[in-house]
């Protein structure tokens, strides 16, 4: 008998899509369904990147470098260089999304076996990518109260053993939209230093800081040769189709390692690489627009939610996710009956259960993760549907309600 691989038993469903059957049932039913469980942003792909790829006068679309189009890499220096990392093109190589860095990064850096720490929750795909590079992830939990800010150094220091090869830090969070201060970010160089750990830091988000300021791995001194960052164009330039992203390290010999899987895999998507050059001639003011849109979507999503009886979610400060805490006794359940048995006026809300970003088991049973990347008609509709789910919902509890009210 033929049987699924045990690498194929153990990759874990995604916790953002697994209830898309439950959102096309809903649909087919005449039930519009506001997405707010899935980092899609509705913000308008510049035109100006699009038109790079229309006009484009290319006779055969042929494979570029496994790096990447040495001018799109050359270009990305006067990127990186506008916020304060400097690197070369040497240093850059070219992915298939952020998704392809952070498998690479693994692969290059981790054995099978070794275990990297992440602060939970974190991004779901992590254990995807992990799972297929066999190695463990082992989580350190960071909590609502405090907004999710880095767990103390003692706790990391608690968990370091003899397998232990690395530290994954998403900033801005995904998916608790917390910024990391530089303080924090020091308090991870130390870390690694003194551990010979790398840092794998994911930078997805960066344009978008609303309350502090951005610091990048790479702007710690010192800890260069210990520093891979991934990277994307996706949240940046609301380009997540495009799959392009982007690996970068000083580090010699990672980058070296990392070019044999380029190489394995031929080369990144060739139209979305102009697409993706042409971004960086976009002027710095590019960005207020969409910085000032999502900033507006975040003061409204955590106001409607706090307001809520029972409910509680933290000021992110960063990124475009919120994690609440809600007042229901399974967090899955809630998102399924949301789509299966719930409708407010025709319409319901579809968000991501946030146990799926929890590495420990049992945590985050009562807490959702929301993308506020719908516009702000969108999300107070979204809101109204929530807060009169809540109100109907059968695994409400009275006892989180008191409790998430002395916060």
């Amino acid at each position: 008998m033929l049987n699924i691989s045990e690498r194929g038993r153990q990759m874990p469903p995604s916790p953002i899509r697994k209830l898309v059957p439950f959102a096309e049932a809903a649909k087919r039913k005449g039930i519009k369904v506001y997405h707010l469980n899935i980092g899609q942003p509705d913000i308008e792909t510049p035109p100006a990147i699009m038109d790079a790829v229309r006009n484009t006068d290319i006779k055969v679309l042929e494979y570029s470098h496994s790096a990447g189009n040495e001018s799109y890499r050359r270009k990305l220096v006067e990127y990186y260089e506008r916020v304060g990392i400097n690197v070369t093109h040497e240093q850059i190589m070219i992915t298939t999304g952020g998704s392809e860095a952070i498998l690479f990064a693994f692969f290059t850096c981790l054995n099978p076996g070794d275990e990297v720490i992440i602060p939970e929750p974190f991004y779901a795909n992590y254990n995807g990518f992990a799972c297929t590079a066999g190695i463990k992830v082992v989580p350190i939990t960071s909590h609502i109260e405090n907004g999710f800010a880095l767990p103390p150094i003692e706790d990391f220091e608690k968990v370091i053993t003899a397998k232990t090869k690395g530290i994954v830090v998403c900033n801005p969070n995904n998916p608790t939209g917390y910024l990391y201060s530089r303080e924090e970010m020091e308090a991870l160089k130390t870390i690694c230093l003194k551990h010979d750990l790398y840092l794998f830091s994911d930078e997805a988000y960066r344009e978008f800081c609303y309350d502090g300021e951005y610091v990048s791995a790479m702007h710690l001194q010192g800890l260069e040769q210990n520093v891979v960052l991934l990277d994307t164009i996706s949240k940046r330039y609301s380009a997540c189709g495009a799959r392009i992203g982007a690996l970068v390290t000083k580090n010699k010999a990672v980058y070296d390692a990392a070019m044999k899987f380029a190489q394995a895999r031929l080369s990144p998507p060739g139209l979305a690489q102009i697409m993706g050059e042409a971004a960086v001639d976009l002027p710095d003011s590019y960005f207020n627009a969409p910085k000032k849109e999502y900033l507006s979507r975040r003061n409204l999503l955590v106001k409607r939610l706090n307001s809520m009886p029972g409910v509680y979610c933290p000021n992110p400060g960063g990124a475009f996710y919120a994690i609440a805490r809600l007042p229901i006794d399974d967090a899955d359940k809630f998102c399924q009956w949301l789509l299966e048995s719930f409708s407010h006026e025709q319409q319901t809300v579809m968000l991501a259960p946030a146990t799926g970003f929890y590495g420990t088991p049992g945590l985050g049973k009562n807490e959702v993760r929301l993308a506020y990347v719908l516009n702000l008609g969108a999300i107070d509709a979204a809101m109204d549907c929530l807060e009169n789910a809540l109100q109907v919902y059968p695994g409400r509890s009275k006892e989180m309600h008191k409790a998430n009210l002395a916060i």
